[in-house]
């Protein structure tokens, strides 16, 4: 029996997993959305941080006395989970990364962001030290619909300045865990280059599976990116 963490990106809390859960618990697995401190429901948890995001992790496997974990991180939630899949030892099964970001040990989330790090920072600052949510327009071409939108953006909470801010921590190299790697095509159709030369380099310890939807594929394709976790847990490709 496979135990699932799942960890939403950005802004966006357990919830985001409602369509998938279902799935993963029908086929006999356990299921555990995480929603992060900081955002949606513990959004009044003061002075979250990136390895605030990595604890809180951890200590959710450690707290339901998970065995046979895959972790599940998507978009930002990459880097923790990232992290975090090194600190939970031989709990560990294997790390799926969903169309997201993948931690460098003494770099941030910021570090990397497409305009460059000071002016992402500046719009940190200039939000009182939050990442604002995305608007309805930003999601057009991502697979969506307009329902899927709404939702997406009505259930959206600003984000926590410093969890895209720290460093990330990493005691090993990240290609040595065993990882699957989903890449959402409409988001782009190659890897990061990050994430790209982990899968070179991992002698076969990371797979890459490619998804025809958008960067949010537990809202566009829920039953899809279900089926493609239960691969993953069974060592399928």
């Amino acid at each position: 029996m496979t135990q699932f963490v799942m960890v939403a990106g950005a802004w966006l809390g357990a919830w985001a997993w409602d369509e998938v859960v279902p799935e993963l618990r029908a086929a006999g697995h356990g299921a555990h959305p995480l929603t992060l401190s900081g955002i949606a429901e513990k959004r009044d948890v003061q002075g979250a941080g990136q390895q605030t995001h990595v604890r809180d992790i951890v200590d959710e496997v450690e707290r339901l006395d998970l065995r046979d974990v895959v972790l599940v991180g998507h978009s930002y939630a990459g880097v923790p989970v990232g992290q975090a899949a090194e600190r939970i030892g031989d709990r560990l099964a294997r790390v799926v990364f969903v169309d997201s970001n993948v931690p460098t040990d003494g770099e941030s989330f910021s570090l990397g962001w497409w305009q460059g790090q000071e002016k992402f920072e500046a719009e940190l600052a200039a939000n009182g030290g939050f990442w604002v949510p995305l608007a309805a327009e930003d999601f057009e071409g991502q697979g969506l619909t307009d329902e899927q939108i709404a939702r997406i953006v009505a259930g959206a909470t600003p984000q926590p300045g410093a969890t895209v801010t720290e460093p990330a921590v990493l005691e090993r190299p990240l290609g040595a865990l065993p990882a699957t790697y989903i890449k959402c095509l409409l988001d782009g159709g190659e890897p990061s280059d990050d994430a790209a030369k982990l899968l070179a380099g991992s002698e076969g310890r990371w797979e890459l599976v490619r998804m025809d939807t958008g960067h949010w594929p537990m809202f566009s394709q829920p039953h899809e990116l279900a089926q493609i976790l239960l691969k993953a847990a069974a060592g399928e490709s």
